[in-house]
Protein backbone atom coordinates (compact mmCIF):
# COMPACT_ATOMS: atom_id res chain seq x y z
CA UNK A 1 0.00 0.00 0.00
CA UNK A 2 3.03 2.33 0.95
CA UNK A 3 4.66 1.59 -2.58
CA UNK A 4 1.08 2.76 -4.49
CA UNK A 5 1.03 6.28 -2.46
CA UNK A 6 -1.50 5.47 -0.05
CA UNK A 7 -0.99 6.54 3.57
CA UNK A 8 -0.57 3.74 6.22
CA UNK A 9 -0.49 4.39 9.81
CA UNK A 10 1.43 3.34 12.25
CA UNK A 11 0.76 -0.23 13.46
CA UNK A 12 0.51 -1.46 17.10
CA UNK A 13 -1.02 -3.76 19.24
CA UNK A 14 -4.61 -3.94 20.42
CA UNK A 15 -6.99 -5.32 22.89
CA UNK A 16 -4.24 -6.88 24.58
CA UNK A 17 -3.07 -7.57 28.00
CA UNK A 18 -1.47 -4.90 30.24
CA UNK A 19 1.67 -5.52 32.16
CA UNK A 20 1.97 -4.26 35.33
CA UNK A 21 4.57 -3.13 38.12
CA UNK A 22 4.06 -4.01 41.37
CA UNK A 23 6.61 -7.70 42.31
CA UNK A 24 3.07 -8.58 44.13
CA UNK A 25 0.80 -9.12 41.13
CA UNK A 26 1.75 -12.87 40.19
CA UNK A 27 0.58 -14.22 43.45
CA UNK A 28 -2.69 -12.97 42.30
CA UNK A 29 -2.22 -15.17 39.44
CA UNK A 30 -5.51 -16.60 37.93
CA UNK A 31 -7.86 -14.20 39.97
CA UNK A 32 -10.61 -13.27 38.18
CA UNK A 33 -12.90 -10.34 39.42
CA UNK A 34 -16.51 -9.39 37.90
CA UNK A 35 -18.49 -5.74 38.72
CA UNK A 36 -15.10 -4.07 39.24
CA UNK A 37 -14.20 -0.29 38.28
CA UNK A 38 -11.35 1.18 36.53
CA UNK A 39 -10.11 4.67 36.27
CA UNK A 40 -6.23 4.74 34.58
CA UNK A 41 -4.61 8.41 35.00
CA UNK A 42 -1.60 10.13 34.27
CA UNK A 43 -1.02 11.81 37.53
CA UNK A 44 -3.70 13.68 38.28
CA UNK A 45 -5.66 13.43 34.75
CA UNK A 46 -8.28 10.58 34.20
CA UNK A 47 -7.68 8.91 30.51
CA UNK A 48 -9.96 6.35 30.94
CA UNK A 49 -12.38 4.75 33.10
CA UNK A 50 -14.74 1.80 32.51
CA UNK A 51 -16.29 -1.26 34.60
CA UNK A 52 -16.92 -5.29 33.87
CA UNK A 53 -14.30 -8.09 33.94
CA UNK A 54 -10.51 -8.79 34.67
CA UNK A 55 -8.59 -11.18 35.33
CA UNK A 56 -4.60 -11.20 37.15
CA UNK A 57 -2.17 -12.88 35.89
CA UNK A 58 1.65 -13.44 35.53
CA UNK A 59 2.73 -10.65 33.70
CA UNK A 60 0.05 -8.06 34.33
CA UNK A 61 -3.35 -7.86 34.32
CA UNK A 62 -6.29 -9.35 31.14
CA UNK A 63 -9.74 -9.83 30.72
CA UNK A 64 -12.70 -7.81 28.06
CA UNK A 65 -12.43 -4.80 30.55
CA UNK A 66 -8.27 -4.43 30.35
CA UNK A 67 -8.46 -5.05 26.56
CA UNK A 68 -10.73 -2.21 25.62
CA UNK A 69 -8.51 -0.19 27.80
CA UNK A 70 -5.93 -1.19 25.92
CA UNK A 71 -6.92 0.15 22.71
CA UNK A 72 -7.73 3.84 24.54
CA UNK A 73 -4.18 4.51 26.58
CA UNK A 74 -1.45 2.45 24.31
CA UNK A 75 -0.32 5.28 22.46
CA UNK A 76 -0.96 7.03 25.78
CA UNK A 77 1.36 4.55 27.88
CA UNK A 78 4.88 5.07 26.02
CA UNK A 79 4.48 9.00 25.85
CA UNK A 80 3.52 8.60 29.74
CA UNK A 81 6.44 9.74 32.18
CA UNK A 82 8.84 6.80 32.95
CA UNK A 83 6.22 5.17 30.64
CA UNK A 84 4.28 3.89 33.43
CA UNK A 85 0.44 5.14 34.10
CA UNK A 86 -1.44 4.63 37.49
CA UNK A 87 -4.53 2.21 37.09
CA UNK A 88 -7.29 2.43 40.08
CA UNK A 89 -9.10 -0.91 40.69
CA UNK A 90 -12.50 -0.22 42.67
CA UNK A 91 -13.08 -3.44 44.06
CA UNK A 92 -16.53 -2.93 46.03
CA UNK A 93 -18.24 -0.58 43.04
CA UNK A 94 -21.71 -0.86 44.12
CA UNK A 95 -20.79 0.44 47.41
CA UNK A 96 -20.10 4.07 48.40
CA UNK A 97 -17.12 4.43 50.40
CA UNK A 98 -19.99 5.49 53.62
CA UNK A 99 -21.85 1.94 52.54
CA UNK A 100 -18.50 0.22 52.67
CA UNK A 101 -17.46 0.99 56.10
CA UNK A 102 -20.53 0.22 57.63
CA UNK A 103 -20.01 -3.09 56.19
CA UNK A 104 -16.59 -3.56 57.60
CA UNK A 105 -17.89 -2.02 61.04
CA UNK A 106 -20.52 -5.11 60.52
CA UNK A 107 -18.50 -7.58 59.78
CA UNK A 108 -15.69 -6.10 62.31
CA UNK A 109 -18.60 -6.74 65.24
CA UNK A 110 -18.77 -10.28 64.23
CA UNK A 111 -15.27 -10.94 64.10
CA UNK A 112 -14.15 -8.57 67.19
CA UNK A 113 -12.51 -11.13 68.86
CA UNK A 114 -10.16 -12.47 65.81
CA UNK A 115 -7.61 -11.06 64.68
CA UNK A 116 -7.44 -8.85 61.93
CA UNK A 117 -5.73 -10.65 59.48
CA UNK A 118 -8.40 -13.72 60.14
CA UNK A 119 -11.23 -10.96 59.73
CA UNK A 120 -11.34 -10.01 55.43
CA UNK A 121 -12.52 -13.16 54.17
CA UNK A 122 -16.24 -12.58 53.83
CA UNK A 123 -15.16 -9.03 52.07
CA UNK A 124 -12.42 -10.57 49.70
CA UNK A 125 -11.68 -13.13 47.77
CA UNK A 126 -9.00 -15.23 49.61
CA UNK A 127 -5.83 -14.65 47.17
CA UNK A 128 -6.57 -10.61 47.76
CA UNK A 129 -6.49 -11.20 51.13
CA UNK A 130 -2.81 -10.87 51.99
CA UNK A 131 -2.58 -8.09 49.81
CA UNK A 132 -5.31 -5.67 51.35
CA UNK A 133 -3.65 -6.55 54.80
CA UNK A 134 -0.79 -5.18 53.29
CA UNK A 135 -1.68 -1.77 51.78
CA UNK A 136 -4.40 -1.18 54.04
CA UNK A 137 -1.44 -0.39 56.78
CA UNK A 138 -3.24 -2.05 59.80
CA UNK A 139 -0.41 -4.75 61.82
CA UNK A 140 -1.65 -7.79 60.47
CA UNK A 141 -2.11 -9.23 64.33
CA UNK A 142 -4.03 -6.35 65.50
CA UNK A 143 -6.97 -7.17 67.08
CA UNK A 144 -9.96 -6.47 65.50
CA UNK A 145 -11.92 -4.63 68.47
CA UNK A 146 -8.52 -2.47 68.81
CA UNK A 147 -9.02 -0.87 64.90
CA UNK A 148 -9.30 2.80 65.47
CA UNK A 149 -11.49 4.64 62.72
CA UNK A 150 -8.85 6.07 60.90
CA UNK A 151 -7.34 2.47 60.22
CA UNK A 152 -10.75 1.32 58.86
CA UNK A 153 -11.03 4.23 56.58
CA UNK A 154 -7.08 3.20 55.24
CA UNK A 155 -8.99 0.17 54.73
CA UNK A 156 -11.85 1.43 52.57
CA UNK A 157 -9.09 3.19 50.42
CA UNK A 158 -7.26 -0.04 50.17
CA UNK A 159 -10.45 -1.58 48.25
CA UNK A 160 -12.01 1.46 46.92
CA UNK A 161 -8.51 2.36 45.39
CA UNK A 162 -6.56 -0.52 44.60
CA UNK A 163 -3.73 1.13 42.71
CA UNK A 164 -1.56 -0.80 40.16
CA UNK A 165 0.91 0.80 37.80
CA UNK A 166 1.01 -0.51 33.74
CA UNK A 167 3.75 -0.48 32.06
CA UNK A 168 3.58 -1.60 28.76
CA UNK A 169 1.69 -3.85 26.67
CA UNK A 170 2.16 -7.44 25.64
CA UNK A 171 3.33 -8.50 22.08
CA UNK A 172 1.09 -9.12 18.94
CA UNK A 173 0.66 -13.03 19.32
CA UNK A 174 -1.48 -12.03 22.35
CA UNK A 175 -3.32 -8.75 20.80
CA UNK A 176 -6.69 -9.38 19.39
CA UNK A 177 -6.64 -7.08 16.66
CA UNK A 178 -4.20 -4.38 15.54
CA UNK A 179 -4.02 -0.19 15.31
CA UNK A 180 -3.06 1.69 12.48
CA UNK A 181 -3.12 0.47 9.10
CA UNK A 182 -4.25 2.13 5.59
CA UNK A 183 -6.32 5.25 6.02
CA UNK A 184 -10.07 4.92 5.41
CA UNK A 185 -9.81 7.98 3.47
CA UNK A 186 -7.75 6.32 0.98
CA UNK A 187 -10.66 3.98 -0.42
CA UNK A 188 -14.54 4.70 -0.92
CA UNK A 189 -16.63 4.11 2.00
CA UNK A 190 -18.90 2.18 0.33
CA UNK A 191 -16.91 -0.11 -1.88
CA UNK A 192 -13.96 -0.44 -0.05
CA UNK A 193 -12.08 0.45 -3.30
CA UNK A 194 -9.11 2.26 -3.48
CA UNK A 195 -9.62 6.04 -5.08
CA UNK A 196 -5.87 6.15 -6.22
CA UNK A 197 -5.93 2.63 -7.41
CA UNK A 198 -8.95 1.09 -9.58
CA UNK A 199 -9.53 -2.70 -8.56
CA UNK A 200 -7.60 -2.74 -5.42
CA UNK A 201 -9.53 -3.20 -2.67
CA UNK A 202 -8.99 -3.32 1.57
CA UNK A 203 -10.77 -4.81 4.34
CA UNK A 204 -11.23 -5.67 7.55
CA UNK A 205 -7.87 -5.22 9.78
CA UNK A 206 -5.72 -4.32 7.05
CA UNK A 207 -7.55 -0.61 7.16
CA UNK A 208 -7.11 1.83 10.53
CA UNK A 209 -10.16 0.38 12.27
CA UNK A 210 -10.10 -0.55 15.70
CA UNK A 211 -13.28 -1.05 17.89
CA UNK A 212 -13.75 -2.41 21.33
CA UNK A 213 -13.71 -5.91 22.72
CA UNK A 214 -17.60 -7.18 22.14
CA UNK A 215 -17.79 -8.24 18.29
CA UNK A 216 -17.63 -4.70 16.91
CA UNK A 217 -14.01 -5.45 14.90
CA UNK A 218 -15.83 -9.13 13.49
CA UNK A 219 -18.63 -6.25 12.50
CA UNK A 220 -16.26 -4.52 10.71
CA UNK A 221 -14.43 -7.12 9.36
CA UNK A 222 -17.26 -9.36 8.04
CA UNK A 223 -19.23 -5.72 6.79
CA UNK A 224 -16.37 -4.03 4.68
CA UNK A 225 -15.21 -7.44 3.66
CA UNK A 226 -19.12 -8.24 1.84
CA UNK A 227 -18.68 -4.53 0.16
CA UNK A 228 -15.95 -5.55 -1.21
CA UNK A 229 -16.74 -8.53 -2.51
CA UNK A 230 -19.60 -7.47 -3.72
CA UNK A 231 -18.05 -4.37 -5.51
CA UNK A 232 -15.07 -6.35 -6.96
CA UNK A 233 -17.70 -9.37 -7.93
CA UNK A 234 -19.68 -6.71 -9.80
CA UNK A 235 -17.25 -5.04 -11.86
CA UNK A 236 -15.61 -8.50 -12.65
CA UNK A 237 -19.06 -9.09 -14.32
CA UNK A 238 -19.40 -6.23 -15.92
CA UNK A 239 -15.79 -6.61 -17.66
CA UNK A 240 -16.77 -10.39 -18.74
CA UNK A 241 -19.81 -8.94 -20.67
Amino acid sequence: ARELGLKVTDIAPSLVPLKTKEDYIPKLQGLSLKNTGLTIKNGKKVLYEDFGEMMFTHFGVTGPMILSASAHIGAKLEKAPNGELSAYLDLKPALTREQLDARILRDFEEAKNKQYKNSLNHLLPAKLVPVILERSGIPAEKKVNEITREERHQLVRAVKDFCITLVGLRDYKEAIITQGGVSVREVNPSTMESKKTAGLYFAGEVLDVDGDCGGFNLHWAFGSGLAAGQDAAKHLCSRKR
